[in-house]
């Protein structure tokens, strides 16, 4: 993967409070839960972005983190609303805290995927 254990570990004990921190691969990086909700990814080069929405959109501006964008292999551009994390929270505990915090809301707040019903 693009980024460090040490990384990921450093995420886990500033989050500690909000819940138990797990990842799953996505495509050369991670999605990261707390206690079960996605609150943020860690892209194949190792960028880390905090969820957002709606309701958050205006403090992620405010801080100037970008929104996460992608090209297609047909040259089209996507973006999700995943913004870049502020610089402070690789040395900064409580600021760690404080984004993963804004990351989770977002997460509880985004519509709930109906399950896959089983076929007999």
């Amino acid at each position: 993967m693009g980024f460090e254990t040490g990384l990921i570990e450093w995420i886990a004990e500033c989050t500690a409070p909000l819940g138990t921190l797990t990842k799953r691969a996505m495509m050369g990086g991670a999605t990261l839960y707390l206690d079960g909700q996605v609150f943020a990814i860690l892209t194949s080069d190792g960028v880390l972005r905090f969820k957002a929405d709606a309701v958050s959109d205006a403090v992620w501006d405010a801080e100037g983190a970008d929104r996460f964008t992608f090209a297609f292999d047909d040259g089209r551009v996507g973006s999700m609303n995943y913004r870049r994390a502020p610089d402070n929270v690789f040395d900064d505990p409580d600021a760690m805290l404080r984004w993963a915090r804004l990351g989770l809301e977002a997460g509880l707040r985004a519509p709930k995927k109906a399950k896959k019903s089983k076929k007999d």
